[in-house]
Formats: structure tokens, C-alpha cells, sequence
């Protein structure tokens, strides 16, 4: 496969991501939803809410310099609703901004989005070998559709949020 060409994404390094252990305190993001249906967003809507919150945070100037630290988390609290969480550097006007604290493990997985369950099922047996479980999970997309397309690669990040 070829380079990464485009700007849009990144080149993801899994070796910065797998099995590792962050702890967040008041770590910012800003923070937004999206309707899904049984856990099935609409892709269009997916796009537009991520384009917005980036305008956002690249107008106020409160993303990282480093695009490759930069972090788009979803997680979906219930079957309808899916909320996504854009990491910036500090408080974001216009937008909701939050925060995530605790501990973290992340482990590196590549497949379909379809494979997410199976994914998290893997990571649990992960997290049973360690003696923690998770409280709740967050999953970033290394790539958007189009480049992990062109990469031939579908990487995604699990974080667990560890129970305390």
C-alpha cells in the first residue's frame, strides 16, 4: 500500500496507543451527539458534527499543534445516541465543553466497525489478565472511512474507563 497522501487524516503509529495506561485528569474535549439507530449512526451526520466541533476548536485555536495527539472518541450510551468527544487544548467558546478523568487502558484493534463487540470482548479478557474492568468505553478512529481505505488499514483505539 501506499502512503497516506491526503491532509485529511494523520498517519496513525498503533505503537503510541496499544497497550498503554493514560491517566486523565481533567483531560478537555468539547462534545457532541449523534443519533443512531441501534447503535448504527447515519455516516453523513457523523461528518458534519466532527467538521463542525474541528471548525470550532481550529477557530478558537484550542487544538493540538500535533494532529497525531489529537483524539475523536465515541462512545454510545444507549442504542439511539452515540456522542463523540473532540480533545482540544483548553475551553472552546460556542461549544460544550467537558472533561473525562480516571484511568485509561487502550489497546490497538484493526477491522470492519461491525467488529467493535468482538473488540471489546478481547479487550476485556485484556483487562481481566491485568485484574481491572471497565466502568465504560470510548473507541477512536484512527482514520476516516476514505483513508483507512487507502491505507488498507481500519484502525481503532478502545479506551476502557477503568471501574475504581
Amino acid at each position: 500500500m501506499e502512503a497516506v497522501k491526503q491532509e485529511c487524516c494523520p498517519k496513525f503509529h498503533p505503537e503510541k496507543w496499544n497497550e498503554k495506561t493514560f491517566n486523565w485528569n481533567h483531560k478537555k474535549f468539547i462534545k457532541a451527539t449523534v443519533p443512531t439507530f441501534f447503535h448504527i449512526p447515519l455516516p453523513p451526520m457523523i461528518g458534519k458534527r466532527i467538521t463542525k466541533m474541528m471548525k470550532l476548536a481550529e477557530d478558537s485555536k484550542k487544538l493540538s499543534n500535533n494532529k497525531e495527539d489529537i483524539l475523536v472518541l465515541f462512545t454510545d450510551p444507549h442504542a439511539f445516541m452515540s456522542e463523540i468527544y473532540l480533545s482540544v487544548t483548553d475551553t472552546v467558546a460556542n461549544a460544550n465543553n467537558t472533561t473525562l478523568s480516571g484511568t485509561f487502558m487502550s489497546k490497538v484493534f484493526d477491522g470492519a466497525y461491525k467488529d467493535i463487540p468482538k473488540f471489546i470482548k478481547q479487550m476485556d479478557a485484556y483487562l481481566q489478565m491485568r485484574k481491572v474492568k471497565a466502568q465504560r468505553y470510548y473507541v477512536h478512529y484512527a482514520y476516516c472511512p476514505k483513508c483507512a481505505k487507502e491505507v488498507g488499514n481500519n484502525y481503532m483505539v478502545l479506551f476502557a474507563q477503568l471501574k475504581k
